[in-house]
């Protein structure tokens, strides 16, 4: 029994990625450079630990959105072999994949068969209208999550995570979270050492966790480029560390006390107070996870009057205390 558990231990885990005419490119190549990457930092084992194929309508040629040329393996029509992970990319128009009855009985059926299955981006949308995420916990682009959550009722959507994991179901957010997502699944099945190593190569971080925001400040400030508060976003980020209340921004802005907060509320979608809370936040966030520094010094380096309001801080936007965030997610080397 041992030997023939040891030699299941080595047979390769096969990664399915569908895809279609008009996909978005990254969705696949991103999370298959990772699984790649994985194999190739594991080439000294007998036996490679991911075996990846990419479906489509066709074996053959498939056309990216953005036009590049990629090459599917097989064809999802009569490929019925049994998968360890299946994964649904997405794209910029899902509404036909989404009427394709054929595509959506076979995913059902994928489904049952697969250890775990899971969508990048869009691909969400697919998994939803085969009612693999009723009930569940889940998440795509934040430009669509308002639209999956009012076409599908019975989804938990999830507009500001990187990943959900719902029992055996993942869903990731746009593009680049594919890799995330991946990162996460390599972490499962191989350890964090192997994760870590599969980030390193790739330049990546190592694990932005599921509960960060997709998106972030910085991008609210860039999607206010050109109105009236964009030269004062900018000035906050190099800013943020100061103490400062809402007329000391309105001063900073030019304007009063009222109309800066209801521009404010307008351009960003948060009150002052919440979005200088988010700057800080996402500093603290980089430096728990790039560095060694205490709790004090990540404190007032970031702009929170202690180590107890990043305590608080943290608990309220991510259900975590910062020294539990930094054990879990630092990829700094510290000092014995």
């Amino acid at each position: 029994m041992k030997q023939n558990r040891r030699t299941k231990h080595h047979i390769p885990r096969t990664i399915a990625l569908l895809g279609f005419n008009g996909v978005a490119a990254l969705d696949i190549t991103g999370p298959h450079e990772v699984f790649s990457v994985s194999s190739y930092l594991a080439q000294e084992k007998a036996v490679s630990p991911y075996r990846i194929l990419l479906l489509a309508d066709q074996a053959g040629p498939v056309r990216a959105a953005s036009g590049l040329g990629l090459i599917a393996d097989a064809s999802w029509h009569d490929f019925q072999d049994k998968v360890d992970t299946l994964l649904v990319c997405g794209g910029p128009h899902m509404a036909t994949l989404q009427r394709n009855q054929k595509l959506l009985v076979w995913l059902r059926t994928m489904a049952r068969r697969s250890r775990r299955i899971g969508s990048i981006c869009t691909g969400a949308f697919l998994l939803a209208e085969a009612g693999l995420l009723n009930n569940r916990r889940a998440t795509t682009h934040w430009r669509e999550v308002t639209r999956l959550a009012k076409d599908y009722r019975s989804i938990t959507v999830e507009p500001d995570a990187i990943y959900v994991k719902d029992g055996p179901i993942y869903t990731s957010a746009g593009i680049t979270a594919g890799m995330d997502l991946a990162l996460a699944l390599v972490e499962e099945d191989l350890g964090r050492d192997m994760a870590l190593a599969v980030a390193r190569m790739l330049v990546l971080f190592l694990k932005r966790p599921g509960g960060q925001s997709q998106f972030s400040t910085q991008l609210q400030a860039q999607a206010v480029e050109g109105q009236r508060l964009a030269d004062f976003l900018s000035w906050l980020a190099n800013h943020h560390h100061e103490f400062m209340t809402v007329e000391d921004m309105a001063s900073q802005a030019g304007m009063s006390p009222r109309t800066f907060t209801r521009i404010f509320v307008t351009e960003t979608g948060d009150t002052p107070a919440l979005y200088l809370e988010k700057v800080r936040l996402e500093h603290a966030v980089r430096l728990l996870e790039t560095t060694d520094t205490s709790l004090d010094i990540t404190a007032q380096e970031c702009g929170f009057t202690g180590r107890e309001q990043l305590r608080r801080t943290f608990q309220r936007h991510k259900g975590i205390t910062p020294r539990d965030y930094q054990k879990r997610f630092q990829t700094a080397k510290t000092t014995p």
